[in-house]
């Protein structure tokens, strides 16, 4: 089954080309896609398909094709601190994906037939813990692998608020499978060659819903010996008492990725002084300062001017020179009046342009402050976690043992 998307050269094109084809839909979806690399789960030979949409099978080693996968994982509604079963877990590719969206409080069990699947699962795990560029930008509900047959689950086991089961299911055990959800829980599985989504409503009320037609191979059925009792799978608990160190480490990670990023000033601001420098007061040109003086000092003059009472009557010594004198004064007041006019308009625009600069710089160090998060979201972590006053060895506890 796939084949319905175009392959990628990367994963990252893998998983574009999934979303083009609305088969990814949610950011929190697409996150753990992308922080997963599909290659990681193939054998080294086999890497060259990896980005194909196609299912992939080698011995007991099996993949379903991206498609599938994204529908579920869009399907299952996952969210933070639920509690997920995967039947039929394989290489821990999907319950790795899960873990990502599940976080640290989650519960992520898995049960798988073969237990040399279950120990390659466990490699891979490893392997994405310690190499994965993406692991510190998530905190991962790891995976827990039992092996037995996902058909002889104890029968007083707990019940889980999600359920995936990657093998054709029969009519004949759909109830057996509704039987390990809780209310309000959803299972996704392959129900008769259809993908199904199944939400427990109540008690005894559920609601179906078809989503794709797949093609799975079906459930392995038990085989004993005759005369032997077949013992039951035990799953692991859900209530298990987190160690005290393992808490510290989630609480430390959690609150050095959530602190702030240090402030990013632009590079004209700190040459000039830092954020201080824009609190001084600004020094203007000296011919600004010439023009703003001339301009103050006319509307000293008018106003002054203005507050002397005329002479009632100018009587006979008033004259023709006097008549001009004083037109020539009003000349030189509008044309006093015009300059100051014009110095507040080229202040106006100096003010403008240097609040348009202040913006623009504004805009800079947030881009700058950006481009720094998004490039090194992993290395910011990881520096601060150095930078602390610890120990070398709580150091690496706290960084899972990572080395790079």
């Amino acid at each position: 089954m796939g084949g319905v998307v175009s392959a990628g050269e990367d994963n990252d094109e893998l998983i574009d080309n999934l979303k083009e084809a609305q088969y990814i839909r949610s950011e929190a979806v697409e996150r753990a896609f992308r922080a997963v690399d599909r290659a990681d789960y193939y054998l080294g030979e086999f890497r060259d398909s990896a980005y194909k949409d196609l299912a992939w099978r080698h011995g007991n080693i099996h993949l379903s094709a991206p498609c599938i996968y994204s529908e579920a994982m869009e399907a299952l509604e996952l969210r933070p601190g639920l509690s997920f079963l995967n039947l039929g877990s394989g290489t821990g590719y999907l319950s790795t994906m899960v873990g990502l969206i599940l976080g640290p409080f989650g519960v992520n069990h898995g049960v798988e037939l073969h237990a040399d699947v279950i120990e390659y699962a466990y490699e891979k795990l490893d392997f994405f813990i310690k190499n994965s560029k993406s692991f510190d930008s998530f905190e991962l509900c790891e995976p827990c692998f039992v092996a037995g047959n996902c058909l002889e689950i104890a029968p007083e086991t707990q019940q889980y608020d999600r359920v995936y089961c990657g093998a054709g299911v029969q009519r004949d055990h759909e109830d057996y499978m509704r039987r390990l959800l809780r209310v309000g829980g959803i299972l996704v599985l392959p129900l008769e060659d259809k993908l199904t989504k199944i939400r427990r409503t109540g008690y005894n009320s559920w609601e179906t819903k078809k989503i794709i037609a797949v093609s799975f191979a079906p459930l392995v059925l038990p085989k004993h010996p005759e005369n032997s009792s077949p013992g039951p799978v035990p799953l692991p608990s859900m209530f298990e008492v987190r160690a005290l160190q393992d808490l510290a480490r989630i609480s430390i990670r959690h609150v050095l990725t959530e602190a702030p990023p240090p402030r990013v000033l632009p590079r004209k601001r700190l040459l000039s002084g830092g954020p201080a420098a824009a609190l001084r007061p600004r020094i203007l040109p000296q011919q600004q300062q010439q023009q703003l003086a001339r301009a103050v000092l006319a509307n000293r003059y008018t106003f002054v001017s203005r507050l002397l009472p005329e002479p009632l009557d100018r009587g006979p010594a008033y004259s023709a020179r006097e008549a001009w004198e004083e037109d020539e004064e009003r000349e030189e007041d509008e044309d006093e009046e015009d300059a100051e006019g014009r110095a507040s308009e080229r202040l106006s625009r100096v003010e403008e342009e240097e609040q348009e600069e202040e913006e623009e710089e504004e805009q800079q160090r947030r881009r700058e402050a950006g481009a720094l998060l998004q490039e090194s979201p992993v290395n910011r972590l990881r520096e601060q976690i150095l930078g602390l006053p610890l120990p070398e060895p709580l150091k690496m506890y706290l960084l899972h043992y990572r080395e790079q």
